[in-house]
């Protein structure tokens, strides 16, 4: 098996027609999720079912990582969290083009906003502006919605919420809201 420090290198010396930053996004995750996986297969820190990661590693890294690197042939993505499936709703009902990468995308942001860190560092992303160029390129519509740039995990929470009739905030007007700062913000 790939020790998880050499997994972001070595996705990222693989070929693919895919666009470096999507790729770079893709690594990152995969990387960080592997760090973190500790006694759980990957499939499961990413929330993918082997087959589909399988597809992820050959389409966007061909030659660099092979499935049986990384994951046993019996791992499987694990059991959903209650808010899981709703989480990807949210995102795919804002998707740009119906791409499988929007598919894995959905999964593994669902997947790894479980952790408690802020979403962007759950990721193994450099910074919160890559999570939000990664959002509007892949999820446009749902990322518009973010118009006063509430923490994406805070922001989907919420959205989720309110699609329940469920509203959580101590505040009608985030102006006003004593939790302000917990909402908006830098996340350095």
């Amino acid at each position: 098996m790939v020790k998880a420090p050499d997994v972001y290198d070595g996705l990222m010396a693989g070929e693919s027609p895919f666009d470096p930053f999507d790729r770079h996004v893709l690594a990152s995750v995969i990387a960080t999720a592997m760090a973190a996986a500790e006694n759980r297969p990957l499939t499961e820190a990413l929330g993918l079912d082997r087959a589909t990661l399988d597809r992820l590693l050959r389409t966007a890294f061909a030659g660099a990582v092979g499935i049986d690197d990384l994951v046993a042939a019996d791992a499987g993505p694990g059991a959903d969290a209650l808010e899981e499936p709703d989480f990807r709703t949210l995102l795919l009902d804002g998707r740009a083009e119906g791409t499988e990468i929007e598919d894995w995308l959905a999964h593994m942001v669902a997947r790894r906003s479980l952790a408690p860190e802020h979403l962007w560092h759950s990721l193994g992303l450099r910074n919160r502006k890559e999570l939000s160029d990664m959002l509007h390129r892949h999820f446009p519509a749902l990322a518009a919605r973010n118009v006063r740039g509430m923490r994406w995990k805070k922001f989907f929470y919420r959205e989720m919420c309110q699609a329940e009739g469920v509203y959580i905030c101590k505040s009608p007007v985030c102006d006003v809201c004593p939790d302000f700062s917990e909402c908006y913000g830098g996340e350095e």
